[in-house]
């Protein structure tokens, strides 16, 4: 029945559980609309995966995707022994360089105040990205707009 019969009762309902069929109708719609407002179709994965080079595991990496000249970093993973070191830089620029190959200027990510390296994720690495941070304290969290990368 369409939402504009007046005969419709929508509902709110909360859920603590994923709906994968929900969400992911949802989300094509989402994109639908998006390609309406803006004629623009780019959206695309992106990846950078650290593995094991003998057994090929993936023992962790960096996951999102790109649009609208957007990059959306969704999981970043590492194993603690790799965290602070150069080649756990490597996901992130690997998916910079990409990004900036795709159109991207701007990146947006979540990360956790907990987390040891989220007060200083961006700040000393070699490479010119600031850093904009809106504090959620509520939920522990920060959501960081990566300003700007320098193609």
């Amino acid at each position: 029945m369409p939402a504009s019969d007046k005969n419709t009762k929508l509902v709110i309902a909360l859920v603590d559980t994923s709906n994968e069929e929900a969400q992911a109708k949802a989300g094509a719609a989402l994109y639908q609309y998006n390609i309406e407002k803006t004629g623009v179709a780019d959206r695309r994965p992106i990846g950078a995966e650290l593995s094991d080079s003998i057994s090929g595991e993936v023992l962790g990496g960096l996951w999102g995707q790109t649009e609208l000249g957007l990059l959306f970093l969704n999981m970043f993973f590492l194993p603690e022994d790799v965290r602070g070191q150069p080649l756990g830089e490597r996901p992130l620029s690997t998916i910079e360089e990409e990004a900036i190959k795709r159109g991207c200027r701007r990146a947006v990510l979540t990360i956790h105040q907990f987390s040891r390296h989220s007060q200083s994720f961006g700040s000393g690495r070699a490479r010119s990205i600031s850093l904009t941070a809106v504090r959620r304290p509520r939920v522990n969290q920060e959501s960081l707009l990566l300003a700007s990368f320098l193609g």
